[in-house]
Formats: C-alpha cells, structure tokens, sequence
C-alpha cells in the first residue's frame, strides 16, 4: 500500500496561485504514474493532470493547460501540482493519486491510490 499525504490547499482570489503537494509517507522513490483530479460540490472527478515516473510524460486537462504544472521529484517522494492564474472554476477537492503503472493518463481506473484531498477555493 502507497500513503499519499497532500498539503498546499487554501482560499485565494482569482489569478492568485496555489501550489500543492502530495509526499509518499515512506518517502520511498516508486516507479508509479502520478495524478491529481478534483471534484467540485454536484460534480464528477475529473482529471486534472499527471505525469509519469521519469517525467517524460505530462498530460493536463484542457480546462487547465498552460496555467497548471505537474511536476515529481523521486528522490524526495513528492508530487507537486503548481495553479497559476486560479478562476473559480478550479474551486475543487483535489485529490493526488497514485497509478499501478509508469505511465497512465486522464482514466481513473488506472490509479490504485489515492491522497485525502485537500479545498482549493477561488473567490472572484
């Protein structure tokens, strides 16, 4: 089992910038696929973005490419989620997850962990 434990979350204005952070608990250097997602109140997850294991690969949401970076850092266990130019449509839990696999993309099932979730409020 793979702990995810998220921090970065918080309220900010529109076009202010979060960034969020997801750490293995055992901080061990794992060759999983890295995603974040986010659900807003009434809606469905959705995929946000992920990358692979050796960061050659990285896929956004077009609802968030080019103001989001997703980025990893195996040596220290830590996947990190930057969001530049925040709207309030990005208001969400958002969630990191971790990927059976060394490369996955925007499908849910294939991520086999998943963090806590920590709010991302966008005021206007």
């Amino acid at each position: 089992q793979v702990r995810l434990d998220q921090s970065g979350g918080g309220l900010v204005q529109a076009g202010d910038s979060l960034t969020l952070s997801c750490q293995n608990s055992r901080r061990l250097i794992a060759n999983n696929a890295m995603g974040w997602f986010r659900q807003a109140p009434g809606n469905e997850r959705e995929f946000v973005a992920s990358i692979s294991w050796r960061s050659d690969s990285r896929l956004y949401a077009d609802s968030v490419k080019g103001r989001f970076t997703i980025s990893r850092d195996n040596a220290k266990g830590t996947v990190t989620l930057q969001m530049n130019s925040l709207q309030p449509e990005d208001t969400a839990i958002y969630y990191c997850a971790a990927a059976r696999g060394s490369y996955s993309g925007s499908s849910q099932d294939a991520y086999q962990y998943w963090g806590q979730g920590t709010q991302v409020t966008v005021s206007s």
